[in-house]
């Protein structure tokens, strides 16, 4: 049983929180507070990160993990968040991004296990730079400070029942507008319906739930995606994919907006899906189990509509762009470039570092990082001329998390360690 104080028994801390909480205060520039950084799309502003490293080259610190985690590291300040599974137990670690050294470890409870291919820490926390949430494939949902004290927590398996997707649950959590939004899209292994839920992010009470309902068929409504938020044209808009749809819904009240299909056009019964959508202007670009991958047109008003559509695109790496070209890694290791406007393909395929790639690539100072599961990243010149691989960097471990980047170090999680990669003068890597 968890040591942690009820969600309906909120603590003072909460309370006083609560009290001067007009809107969460953003993340520094520097920080990466989401699994998929500031914009929540896979890309860093940051200029100058190293391009090469190994196990003795600008490795800044390492630290001993005890297992593989599909969990990205979170940055803010000089602080790196962490989930982890350390045998049964799930814990949140807060490690010192100066030194690598182990500031707090707070329990998240038990039942952690390998389902498949993950374990059940593979939802990234997020955080806003006074806090730090966290999920686990358990069902708990918690907040603490940045000094380790619980804020609240709650338990979703026990208040609306038990998860039932094959592979495990993996979803990050959004926060939004005071809120930290929840998906759990499944159907594989229960029959209950899929949902979003959204807590006020300050004290853990329930501001919304709503049921996502579904027609997929067996494996169909797992997802493991996360939600994203749509800015485009005005509108405000959350984001979520899978169940063989990708739906818009009111922050405020969680209501569905607006529905597309197509990310399963022969409705066959295994078409989970992984990767996360982003948002490029007015282009949303929406994965599904590889083929297609949709690029949805943002309208003023409406559902948004069919632009172009990829029918080879990705599975468990969620595609990058730099705003022009949409960078597409598949799970073998091919990036394929295409006209982020158009969906016009550009150039030939490049064959990335031998092996299998779950990691999503993140983008930074026109270079494309790219990490295998054998723990080998490819750094990619990218923009408007031809790709080039700048380097090859093997790092030890099994490796499942995409790359963080802030504060001009790039952090990469494998299953032995985390990895802190940086100019070991101090300054800013090479070009």
């Amino acid at each position: 049983m968890m040591n942690a104080p009820s969600r309906r028994s909120i603590s003072p801390i909460a309370l006083a929180l609560a009290a001067g909480l007009a809107a969460l205060a953003p993340p520094a520039a520097a920080d990466w507070p989401h699994w998929r950084g500031p914009d929540h799309d896979g890309t860093s502003a940051e200029r100058g990160l190293p391009v090469e490293w190994g196990e003795g080259k600008n490795v800044l610190w390492k630290l001993p993990l005890p297992g593989v985690s599909g969990a990205t590291p979170i940055v803010t300040g000089d602080l790196v968040f962490l989930n982890v599974g350390d045998g049964e137990r799930l814990e949140l670690w807060a490690i010192g991004a100066g030194d690598g050294k182990v500031r707090w470890k707070r329990p998240l409870g038990a039942g952690n296990k390998e389902t498949r291919k993950q374990d059940l820490s593979s939802p990234s926390p997020v955080t806003d730079g006074e806090r730090v949430w966290v999920v686990t494939g358990t069902g708990i949902v918690s907040a603490f400070d940045l000094a380790g004290r619980q804020i609240w927590w709650n338990d979703l398996q026990k208040e609306h029942g038990p998860f039932g997707l094959m592979w495990g649950y993996a979803s990050s959590p959004l926060l939004v507008d005071g809120m930290l939004v929840v998906q759990v899209l499944h159907g594989m292994q229960t029959d209950d319906p899929s949902y979003l839920i959204a807590f006020d992010a300050a004290t853990g009470e329930t501001r919304w739930r709503v049921e996502r309902p579904t027609d997929a068929r067996m494996e169909s409504p797992d997802a493991y995606t996360t939600p994203v938020l749509l800015t485009a044209h005005g509108r405000r808009e959350l984001v979520v994919s899978g169940g063989d749809y990708v739906t818009g819904h009111d922050p405020k009240t969680g209501r569905e907006l607006w529905r597309v299909g197509g990310l399963n056009p022969g409705k066959e019964r295994n078409y989970r899906i992984v990767a996360t959508p982003i948002l490029v202007g007015d282009r949303l670009f929406v994965p599904s189990r590889v083929s297609p991958l949709l690029a949805l047109r943002v309208p003023a008003k409406g559902a948004p509509e069919v632009a172009w559509t990829l029918e080879r695109g990705t599975d468990v790496p969620s595609p990058v762009s730099d705003g022009e070209r949409l960078y597409v890694v598949n799970d073998r290791g091919i990036l394929r470039r295409f006209d982020a406007a158009g969906g016009e393909e550009i150039g030939e395929p490049m064959r990335l570092a031998e092996g299998t790639h779950s990691a999503s690539p993140v983008l930074a100072d026109g270079k494309l990082y790219a990490l295998s599961e054998s723990g080998v990243t490819t750094v990619v010149s990218v923009g408007a001329g031809e790709p080039r691989i700048l380097a090859e960097n093997a790092l030890s471990g099994f490796t499942l998390a995409s790359p963080a980047i802030a504060g001009g170090r790039i952090y990469l999680r494998t299953a032995e360690h985390l990895y802190c990669i940086g100019a070991a003068n101090g300054s800013r890597g090479q070009g």
